[in-house]
């Protein structure tokens, strides 16, 4: 018999969150459904809040899809070889963005963050920087390259 007790349903509290994920200036990322804090094989979920203002550079996820449900604020997506498209999401909104889609992420606003809810299809952070010259107004990475000495 299964020990459901141990094995079954877990709550990740909104304070138990793990902020210990690659992180981007001007944008907070939190881990709750992990391997390490929930036992998921095939998901990740956490949440992001975007400062004011603040973007990616471009990039993509590999084989990974990426739903993102906005809480609150106006999320601006671009995407496309040279993010030639672009749309906003707000409270309520889902977006969705299928594997190895080359893309922006950017608070749409200049004066409210935006908190959204992000779910993956896997565990592993594959994240892709693009050389794309659209989006080098903002040349900063979305995961910074680790620094070594």
């Amino acid at each position: 018999m299964a020990d459901w007790k141990t094995n079954g349903i877990r709550i990740i509290r909104a304070g138990e969150l793990d902020t210990n994920t690659p992180q981007t200036p001007g944008m907070c990322r939190a881990a709750a459904i992990t391997h390490a804090t929930a036992g998921a094989n095939k998901l990740w979920a956490g949440t992001v809040v975007v400062e004011p203002a603040a973007r990616t550079a471009a990039h993509h996820h590999g084989e990974l899809e990426t739903v993102l449900y906005v809480v609150r604020g106006h999320a601006r997506m671009r995407w496309g070889d040279h993010l030639e498209f672009t749309d906003e999401a707000g409270p309520g909104d889902f977006i969705f963005v299928p594997p190895y889609v080359p893309h922006q992420e950017m608070n749409a606003r200049p004066d409210e963050p935006v908190e959204c809810v992000v779910v993956r299809s896997g565990q592993d952070p594959i994240v892709v920087n693009l050389d794309i010259a659209e989006a080098s107004a903002n040349p900063i990475p979305f995961h910074p390259p680790a620094h070594t000495h």
